[in-house]
């Protein structure tokens, strides 16, 4: 994944990911992180890829993934 030069210091606060259903079964592909600003009032979100339809899901990174 990319990330920006001025967030590669920082953690994302958030992944982004399309999910895509096929049959029963979910797939979930990242493509992107959200980054705070250095003030805290705002976010960055930064696009590796475009869902087809659309819809972007954002969730908390799990302390596994952020070592």
């Amino acid at each position: 994944m990319t990330t920006h030069s001025s967030h590669s210091s920082k953690a994302p606060v958030y992944l982004a990911h399309t999910v895509r259903k096929v049959g029963k079964e979910s797939y979930w592909t990242k493509i992107g992180a959200v980054f705070p600003h250095g003030d805290g009032s705002g976010l960055t979100l930064i696009l590796d890829a475009l869902p087809i339809d659309g819809r972007v899901v954002l969730r908390a990174p799990k302390e596994e993934a952020e070592a």
